[in-house]
């Protein structure tokens, strides 16, 4: 017999804005083709009973893992992509899906996906990672392709006058929400507290500031995914123009009537932009979190080569330090007989002072014999 699951359904086409108003229960209705594994930890933090998916979530153009990990949380994925369900609910009505069947909440048929189940997407998993080449090539000519024609621009001085941030001759910290963002910026917490260094939030990364109870002093993006609260902590912001003048963000802040923002037109991401104004306003050292730094990255952000990511790098060099992983180089596990040592080691000087204070050694006296009186030994 299959289960049913039922839920409020909420729904948005860009995952990433949809997330913050899940409730633990709710159904997803998302247009995630290649689910990446950023997104799809996101939902799963949310507590989300089942996601459904109008596009593909594993096209096979790439290995990307989203999928697994739902499931292997125990999170359904029903695919619909021909689409009809997203004009049929609403956000908030309540649905039920029974296998890859989904009714409303008078039992009325709505639409048939497909139920994903684990050995399929496994078995799509390593087929895409078996004919993954091909895609690699193509990524990388690409990239080549389009680092010939911004090498002349990653060499040329950019204006940063009007940032006003100080990172001459300190340490810079540069948070992405990228992968095991968390668990790197959480390893880092004692050289944040020691360091003191410049916190840069990219996007989203000034949330993951926040959590952590870190103010950004900088925050640089599109502003696409960062929280109204971020925007609104006190950071000095900088909004990401593109090349050609089109800077989207400018409209968030006309509309949450923010004014003292600068704009940034360069071209590259975000978090290049970022490492690009730490570098070249005197940062000591750059420590970057969750940064995106291989392909599988680029792929899941539907981006078609890193030209701007290789060259800032290159340019760069040796003051940039990848934090990526930084919370897997040493995992200690807590063993009985190292904490017995610490008690025995703590219990030796007192066990030497009673022994050479007479006034300790008649207290220890006076204490046994009180415990023998109640005890009636």
């Amino acid at each position: 017999m299959k289960n049913t699951i039922k839920g409020r359904v909420l729904k948005n086409r860009r995952t990433k804005e949809l997330v913050p108003n899940l409730k633990p229960g709710d159904i997803a209705l998302i247009a995630h083709e290649d689910l990446d594994e950023i997104a799809a930890n996101s939902l799963i933090e949310a507590k989300v009973k089942a996601v459904i998916n109008v596009k593909r979530s594993s096209t096979g153009k790439y290995p990307n893992p989203g999928p697994l990990n739902l499931l292997e949380k125990g999170i359904a994925i029903i695919e619909c992509v021909n689409d009809e369900i997203w004009d049929t609910v609403d956000d908030g009505d309540e649905i039920s899906i029974i296998g890859g069947t989904i009714y409303n909440s008078s039992g009325g048929h709505l639409t048939q996906g497909k139920l994903l189940n684990l050995q399929g997407v496994k078995a799509a998993l390593k087929k895409a990672k078996e004919n993954f080449n091909p895609q690699l090539e193509k990524f990388i000519k690409n990239t080549i392709e389009y680092a010939k024609s911004e090498l002349e621009v990653i060499f040329k001085e950019i204006d940063l006058s009007h940032i006003q941030t100080a990172f001459k001759g300190k340490h810079c910290l540069i948070v992405v929400r990228g992968q095991k963002y968390k668990e790197d910026l959480q390893a880092l917490r004692s050289y944040i507290r020691e360091m003191k260094p410049v916190l840069i939030g990219v996007d989203g990364g000034a949330d993951a500031l926040l959590e952590n109870g870190l103010k950004p002093n900088l925050i640089i993006g599109d502003m696409d995914s960062v929280s109204d609260k971020a925007l609104k902590c006190g950071a000095e912001i900088v909004v990401h123009a593109y090349r050609n003048g089109k800077a989207p963000g400018i409209d968030r802040m006309k509309n949450l009537g923010i004014s003292n923002y600068k704009v940034l037109p360069t071209f590259g991401t975000s978090e290049d932009v970022a490492m690009l104004v730490a570098y070249e306003k005197g940062a000591e050292l750059i420590v970057a979190v969750g940064t995106h730094s291989n392909v599988i990255d680029f792929l899941e952000k539907g981006r078609q080569g890193m030209s701007s990511t290789f060259l800032v790098r290159l340019k760069i060099g040796s003051i940039l330090m990848d934090a990526r992983g930084v919370n897997q180089l040493y995992k200690q596990k807590f063993k009985l007989k190292y904490f017995a040592a610490m008690v025995m080691a703590a219990l030796i000087p007192l066990f030497i002072v009673f022994i050479i204070s007479p006034p300790a050694f008649q207290f220890v006296r006076l204490l046994y014999l009180r415990l023998r009186l109640i005890l009636q030994v």
